[in-house]
């Protein structure tokens, strides 16, 4: 595999990709967090630690799409945060991930803290890259995959990088989003360190 993309291509790539996308939609989500505010759904960002490269842990921004509870969890998801998921607008603010240099546009999905202790050698694999917005296994069967294939094609994305490969993928996942296939993640079962 040419590590000439990975290495210094990548990057520029991502920041240039980020920053288009934050000036074509940043009104987008100014409008989104009114409405956040107007509908009382406060707060408007839900950010929790995830596994970054080198197993780093960084924190995750997203517009929150579930409801808090009293004592400071989450529960079931609201109107408004049911169309953000489905349309996968609650992802946006993770451009500013990318800018900051804790994620790619295309990578690996950046999985919970919790789970690093319950990935065997070569799950681990997955950490040696930036995760990303979208990624390879996320155009390929998102939550209807079992973790063992999702594993699978992590693998295969590291090893085959490619601008041509990251912008199939980026393709792939604005028609997936166009098609306004209903939200699954939710019902999509915890990793638990053994694979189906």
């Amino acid at each position: 595999m040419s590590r000439i993309y990975p290495r210094y291509v990548k990057r520029i790539f991502d920041v240039t990709g980020a920053l288009i996308i934050l000036i074509l939609t940043f009104w987008l989500m100014l409008l989104i967090c009114v409405v956040y505010v107007v509908t009382f759904q406060l707060p408007v960002f839900f950010v929790q630690k995830r596994i970054g490269k080198d197993e780093r842990i960084f924190m995750l921004y997203k517009f929150r799409t579930l409801k808090t509870t009293g004592g400071g969890g989450v529960g079931r998801t609201f109107a408004w945060g049911q169309f953000l998921r489905r349309t996968s607008l609650d992802e946006l603010p993770q451009l500013f991930n990318v800018l900051k240099g804790e994620m790619s546009l295309v990578g690996p999905r950046p999985l919970p803290e919790q789970y690093l202790p319950l990935f065997d050698s070569a799950q681990r694999t997955r950490h040696t890259v930036k995760p990303g917005i979208t990624g390879y296994a996320q155009v390929k069967g998102r939550h209807k995959i079992s973790w063992e294939k999702k594993f699978e094609l992590d693998l295969h994305y590291i090893q085959n990088q490619s601008l041509m490969l990251d912008l199939w993928i980026i393709i792939k996942t604005v028609l997936v989003l166009l098609s306004f296939k209903k939200d699954e993640s939710l019902r999509e079962e915890p990793f638990t360190g053994t694979t189906k």
